[in-house]
Formats: structure tokens, sequence, C-alpha cells
């Protein structure tokens, strides 16, 4: 959970597509000394008409930079090929995220507005900035 609450930081969000998706978790023995061995972990949904959408990425703090997350979105990539169309992601406008989901071979495709203002009960930010509208990004399979 506390993965999820990092990727997805109200419950009541993640509650929305928990249970009816396809979670991967990428673990390592050295990766926490409390017996937690998870590093990163994607949770994926099927969105119909060949939609597979990433609802969920997040990569322990501790180990970030070091490539899980691509690993994990090219691990996806690869298991679901053939059986989907594209993979879509959404996330917030933020100089960090939407960067990172360019270079894995993401492109922009559409917004929700005030999809945070309208679905949060709280303002959310990254990188300082605070975001407002859900960007949604695709990569064909």
């Amino acid at each position: 959970m506390p993965l999820l609450l990092l990727a997805d930081e109200q419950p009541e969000m993640v509650a929305r597509y928990i249970d009816r998706g396809d979670m991967w978790v990428l673990t390592s023995k050295d990766a926490s000394k409390d017996g937690v061995p998870a590093v990163a972990e994607c949770l994926v949904t099927d969105e119909g008409a060949g939609v597979l959408e990433m609802k969920s990425l997040a990569v322990a703090p501790a180990h970030q930079g070091r490539g899980y997350g691509r690993a994990l979105i090219e691990h996806v990539a690869r298991t679901y090929a053939g059986r989907y169309r594209v993979l879509r992601v959404g996330t917030g406008d933020s100089p960090l995220t939407v960067p990172f989901y360019e270079r894995c071979g993401f492109k922009r495709s559409h917004v929700v507005s005030h999809f945070f203002t309208d679905n949060y009960d709280h303002p959310i930010y990254e990188a300082g900035v605070q975001l407002v509208d859900m960007v949604y990004l695709v990569r064909e399979l």
C-alpha cells in the first residue's frame, strides 16, 4: 500500500481500480531492512476497445532513478503486446512525470480538465506545481 499511495496519494482513488487490475511488483532481497522487498509497483486495467491503462506506477524513493519504473513499463508492454492495441497512462501535468513517460515512448493523447481539483479532497503538488488537469499519454503496443 505505501507504494500505491506514493503514486496516488488518496486511498479512495486507489480503491476505484485496485480490485479490477493486474498488479506487478518488482522486488529485491536487499530493498528494505524491515523485510518488505517491494522496490516498485505497477497496476494496469483493461479499459476496453484494446486499451490497457496504467493506473499506478511507483518506485520506492530510495530506488528512484535506477531504471525500475522503465523496467516495469517495458515488462507490461511485452506481456500485453498482441492482446491490447495501446498502453495508456494518465498523470498530472508535472515537469517530472510527463517527460519520463515521453522518454519511455508515450505520446500525449488528451487532457481531462480539472481532474485533480474535482476528484481529490486536497491540492496535489509535484515538483512545486499544483496538479489540476489529467494528461493522458499513449504508447502503441
